[in-house]
This record gives structure tokens, C-alpha cells and sequence, in this order.
């Protein structure tokens, strides 16, 4: 008995239509049709991952952290989940919310060590926070770990030692 395959829920095709869209740069005029969407189908965490997104790209902060937070508590996939809570530390950091910003690219970095551009985002928060050697200090330590440019990986010893040491004199 051969199993039958699972169709996708009722919402997905008209989401996937609406990202697909999107890619041309229309997210304002595709964000009425998600929040439509939305409306028929509430609680759907893959459809507040997008109106989030939409609203980040569109520069409306606040729309998309409170989006991000509901997708996340909602339950989310990996990818989206990943993507979720990365756009909600940026958003919040754009909001000034520097400390709720850091908490939620942490805990991002906790769920996803190997996705590194949390670190990247949390640097750039660190900076804010007033935290600039440790800031600094991830950045190379990004940098170090994943660059493939022979120069930075021949002084990765040296970069790292210096990073390390960011704060003292050298007299």
C-alpha cells in the first residue's frame, strides 16, 4: 500500500504567490494582500514570518518586531524560525531596544551556532550597548572563522591573539 503525499496546508499556495511576488521589490504592495491572508488564517506563524519581514524591509520597526514575536511563539519551522528571531534583534536594535535586542540574537545564537550571522547582528548591538571591544572581538572572531581569504587565515593566530587584547597598551 503506497502512502498518499501529504498536500500542503490551504494557505500555502496564495503565500508562496505573495513571497514569489515580492522578490521584484513590491513588498508595500504586497503587504495588504499577507495581512489579507492573515485574516483568513489567524495564528498562522509562515504567514507573520512574512507580514514581519515585509514591515522590517519597509522600515516599520515596531510592526515587525510585535509580527516576530507572535510567528516565534507561535512555532515556526527552523529556517523561518532562524530568520524570525534574527529579524526581531534587528528590528528591535532599530528600535533602540539595544538589551531586548541582544537577549533575542543570543538566544538565536543558542538555537542556531551554526548560522553565524547572528553574531554579526549581535556585534553591531554590542557596539550599541557601549560594548565595543566585545563587539569588536566577535567581528574578528566572525571574520576568522569563516573567511576563506588565504591572508586573514595565514594571521588567524595573530587576529585572534589581538582580538583578545583589544583594550590593553602596548608600551
Amino acid at each position: 500500500m503506497s502512502e498518499s503525499p501529504v498536500s500542503p496546508p490551504e494557505w500555502k499556495p496564495e503565500l508562496d504567490a505573495i513571497v514569489g511576488a515580492r522578490h521584484g521589490g513590491a513588498a508595500a504592495a504586497l503587504l495588504p494582500r499577507l495581512r489579507a491572508l492573515e485574516a483568513r488564517f489567524p495564528h498562522t506563524p509562515e504567514i507573520l514570518h512574512q507580514i514581519a519581514w515585509s514591515n522590517e524591509v519597509l522600515g516599520r520597526y515596531r510592526d515587525a518586531a510585535t509580527a516576530y514575536e507572535r510567528a516565534i511563539a507561535l512555532g515556526l519551522p527552523p529556517n523561518e524560525l532562524s530568520a524570525s528571531y534574527l529579524g526581531l534583534g534587528s528590528a528591535l536594535r532599530c528600535l533602540g531596544e539595544y538589551e531586548r535586542a541582544r537577549q533575542v540574537l543570543e538566544q538565536g545564537r543558542i538555537h542556531f551556532p551554526e548560522q553565524r550571522e547572528f553574531e554579526v547582528f549581535l556585534a553591531l548591538t554590542l557596539h550599541n550597548l557601549g560594548r565595543h571591544a566585545e563587539a569588536l572581538q566577535t567581528v574578528l572572531t566572525t571574520l576568522i572563522e569563516t573567511a576563506d581569504d588565504v591572508g586573514i587565515a595565514a594571521h588567524q593566530r595573530t587576529i585572534r591573539f589581538h582580538a583578545a587584547q583589544l583594550d590593553r597598551r602596548w608600551e
